[in-house]
């Protein structure tokens, strides 16, 4: 059976040892700054995440055996209503080695966006399905929601 490896040896004099300790000492500050912008990133992207996905409920663990309630403090705060649901239209273009396929327009909240989805205005949707080049989706329909029912 094999022994795990021994540390180097260090050297004896004060000076080296000052300038082993500078060194891991200036090592650890980077990170720390390295994972300090991390962070910071990665919290950047949550928020993004979460403002894309819009308001999600938390998923509660199910235990056996006990029926489920509601969460104290869930829901809406008693005296303010939800905010109204605003119907908008997004733009979806695919880039191939070819050339650009079809663009589609989305409902902007439809599951079926791929890719980077650009908003646009309901008179620009209506406007950019009469386009030859420009298809509705055929999962949310933005057509019907625009009164067009180009399907």
């Amino acid at each position: 059976m094999s022994e795990p490896p021994t540390d180097p040896p260090l050297p004896p004099d004060p000076p080296r040892l000052r300038q082993i300790l500078a060194y891991l000492d200036e090592q650890l500050a980077r990170t720390e700054t390295i994972a300090t912008y991390l962070r910071l990133q990665r919290d950047k992207v949550k928020t993004a995440l979460a403002r894309a996905e819009g308001p999600a409920q938390p998923e509660q663990p199910r235990q056996h055996g006990r029926p489920s309630r509601k969460v104290k403090g869930g829901g809406p705060l008693p005296g303010f209503a939800p905010p109204a649901a605003k119907t908008g239209y997004v733009v979806q273009q695919k880039r191939t080695p070819h050339g650009p396929e079809p663009a589609f327009i989305h409902l902007s909240d439809c599951v079926m966006i791929e890719g980077p989805p650009h908003r646009i205005r309901s008179d620009e949707a209506r406007a950019a399905l009469t386009d030859p080049n420009i298809e509705p989706c055929q999962f949310c329909r933005p057509d019907t929601e625009l009164g067009m029912d180009l399907g």
